[in-house]
């Protein structure tokens, strides 16, 4: 069975007692037992896969990588590129953080702390406790473990506590100098003015990670964050025609042989006079040559202001956009965030995966019942009713069982006609298919052909429910149990259930769920004392 949580309830007690519901919500869930299984679902994100082919062309190619800060002072922007600095910085992401409040407890709000802690007596440690939050001596993620600890009271009490002062939901954000970085070349200066210290020239290095810009708006073409692969070369001689050269080596690498350096009209403060171009690649399908990255000489006014005295060429590679050349996508925000943006698609195989079992026995012993249902009801499918046949007698939870399939009703067969239908899917669509016969149909003829089977019969299905309804009658100490199934219309009338993501689809996608045809049998289990 499926542990399936009822959202309403949830966030309507949560609404009226927050502290309360989140307790009782640690009951919700299975401490004990073995219920899970990690499954073959590998799947990896294709701008990940990327990454992983880029960062192996640079190491190839002789590159070390670095790890470059995220977090840049408002200064380096200023200092790389002077006047422009300012134009530059309205893109940019600034940092906040909340100022702690100075936090005072008067008799009333003792009072009050009172009413949560009833024999609260610790003014003073409490104060004290503030006072070092203020501070920044307490993390603020761990105040209420602090409070709890100090003050000997229960965590939700101390969540309570807090709840009493209004000081910590007036807070608001300060801005700060920090920002997220909006190009890489915004951390290369820094570590190289390092790394021409440490290391004998040339400098051949490179990162991979995101960016970030505050984008006016936000469409299939601009994205918050997006990855850039940069490499920047420091060397104590080495010409335009160099860099553009060994540009074109890492695309070659990437599959991109024709590639072309167009110098840009106007160029960024951080680069040097006549020195930046626009890389673009040309599309393997339609022959368009699309722009991918940027490249230059940083200004040597620029590393006049990290101490930097020799030419240092950069490459920047937009993944996204490589990418999106690769795959044909069209859409930035479809191919990094397909779970917010793209069209939901099930292969057969994903959809015959999402079809399981509602109930199922959970012994050694109900999955050998249900075996022997199966097997029992294969063997005398097709004899006259009303009649019965034992397929299993044995222990089951400290008990002695015979389990019977039986057909009471006359002038038919122990398993109706669709009983050992077994569930494909085809194109999108669940169908049970009998085993033999309706040769004539072509729908049914391409689902046994080209469809895909599930392996699962509905007597199969509603075996493994019989089974896990009899294990549960041991353990009540019944003395019999019937479990009964009819003309099935739906999966859940044989005991089966389709994931909602997969339901989702097919309903969606105006694809039908054809699982019906009498099954007409009976199990009985009777338990010997």
């Amino acid at each position: 069975m499926s542990l399936k949580f009822d959202l309403r309830e949830i966030r309507s007690k949560a609404e009226s007692d927050y502290e309360r519901t989140w307790l009782e919500s640690g009951e919700l869930l299975e401490k004990k037992g073995r219920f899970f299984a990690l499954q073959q679902k590998a799947k990896p994100h294709p701008l990940q896969e990327l990454i992983i082919e880029v960062r192996r062309v640079f190491l190839e190619l002789g590159f070390t990588e670095v790890v470059l800060p995220i977090i840049v002072d408002k200064r380096e922007v200023q200092a790389q590129y002077g006047p422009e600095a300012a134009v530059i910085l309205d893109r940019v992401f600034f940092l906040a953080g909340l100022e702690r409040p100075d936090i005072g407890i008067g008799r009333k709000k003792l009072q009050e702390i009172k009413k949560i802690v009833p024999d609260f007596d610790d003014l003073k440690k409490l104060q004290g406790i503030f006072r070092r939050y203020k501070k920044g001596e307490i993390e603020a993620d761990s105040l209420v473990e602090v409070m709890a600890q100090e003050l000997g009271i229960r965590e939700e009490q101390a969540t309570a506590v807090l709840s009493l002062f209004p000081e910590f939901k007036k807070l608001r954000p300060v801005p700060m100098d920090l920002t997220l970085r909006s190009h890489t070349t915004a951390a290369w200066f820094g570590a190289l003015r390092e790394l021409q210290h440490r290391e004998p020239l040339p400098l051949q290095l490179f990162s991979i990670g995101p960016k970030f810009r505050r984008e006016q708006r936000l469409d299939e073409s601009h994205l918050y964050e997006s990855w850039t692969a940069s490499m920047v070369i420091m060397a104590e001689r080495m010409s335009l025609e160099d860099g553009e050269e060994i540009t074109k080596q890492v695309f070659s690498r990437l599959g991109f042989d024709e590639v072309k350096l167009v110098r840009k009209k106007t160029t960024s403060k951080y680069y040097a006079p006549q020195t930046e171009s626009e890389v673009f690649v040309r599309h393997p399908k339609t022959g368009e040559y699309l722009e991918v990255g940027d490249a230059g000489f940083y200004s040597p006014v620029a590393l006049s202001n990290y101490d930097i005295a020799y030419p240092v060429f950069n490459l920047g590679i937009g993944l996204e956009r490589l990418l999106m050349i690769r795959t044909g996508e069209t859409d930035i925000r479809r191919l990094v965030f397909p779970y917010l943006y793209g069209t939901v698609k099930f292969s057969d195989e994903e959809l015959a995966a999402a079809i399981k079992l509602q109930r199922e026995p959970s012994t050694e012993a109900g999955k050998r019942i249900a075996e022997a249902i199966v097997r029992t009801a294969r063997e005398h499918a097709d004899e006259p009713s009303p009649c019965e046949f034992k397929a299993y007698e044995g222990e089951l939870a400290g008990r002695r069982v015979v389990v019977k399939v039986v057909e009471p009703e006359n002038s038919t067969k122990l398993i109706g006609p669709a009983g050992f239908n077994e569930i494909y899917v085809y194109d999108g669509n669940v169908v049970g298919v009998p085993p033999k016969g309706w040769e004539d149909n072509s729908f049914l003829n391409a689902v046994r052909s080209r469809g895909r089977a599930t392996g699962i019969s509905y007597l199969a299905a509603f075996a493994a429910l019989a089974a896990a309804e009899i294990e549960q009658a041991a353990q009540r100490g019944e003395k019999e149990v019937k479990i009964r199934v009819r003309a099935a219309k739906s999966l859940a009338d044989v005991n089966l259930r389709l994931d909602e993501a997969a339901q989702r689809y097919i309903t969606s996608n105006n694809k039908k769920i054809d699982v019906r045809g009498p099954v007409f049998t009976t199990v009985v289990a009777e338990f010997k004392t």
